[in-house]
């Protein structure tokens, strides 16, 4: 397989999130955009952290749906985030992936959110080559 790069196939808009955001507008965006969770950036565009799915729904179970919009995204982030720059080998990232890494990476280039990078962007890659070597043989 050619060595192809994460910019090649990740989002170069993705979904994402202020700390200051209520949960209940974090929820909605998810929900209409069909991503399963998205960086959390500030005002310089940094990751700051990331807000799952799964966050989302350990907070209202704790809270309730109807006490939600007391809480921010910021309360709820994971501020631990795995990042990849756009310049990776998006094949090693999908070696990266397969024992419990995270499904989505934020895509960061000088520190900067620039894309968004998931498990189905790389079998998309994946599927790309296998097919290219099919129809190219050595």
């Amino acid at each position: 397989m050619e060595s192809i790069k994460v910019e090649d196939y990740m989002n170069k808009r993705p979904v994402t999130f202020t700390p200051d955001m209520p949960l209940s507008e974090a929820m909605d965006k998810i929900l209409k955009t069909h991503q399963s969770g998205a960086p959390v950036i500030d005002d310089r565009h940094k990751v700051v952290g990331f807000l799952s799915e799964l966050d989302m729904i350990h907070q209202l179970l704790k809270v309730g749906y109807a006490c939600q919009d007391s809480k921010t995204v910021g309360d709820c982030m994971y501020k631990d985030v795995l990042s990849v720059s756009p310049y990776d080998n998006i094949m090693r990232l999908a070696e990266q992936m397969v024992p419990t890494k995270p499904k989505v990476y934020p895509v960061c280039d000088g520190g900067r959110l620039v894309g968004l990078i998931t498990r189905r962007d790389i079998l998309k890659a994946i599927s790309t080559q296998i097919g290219d070597g099919f129809m190219h043989p050595v």
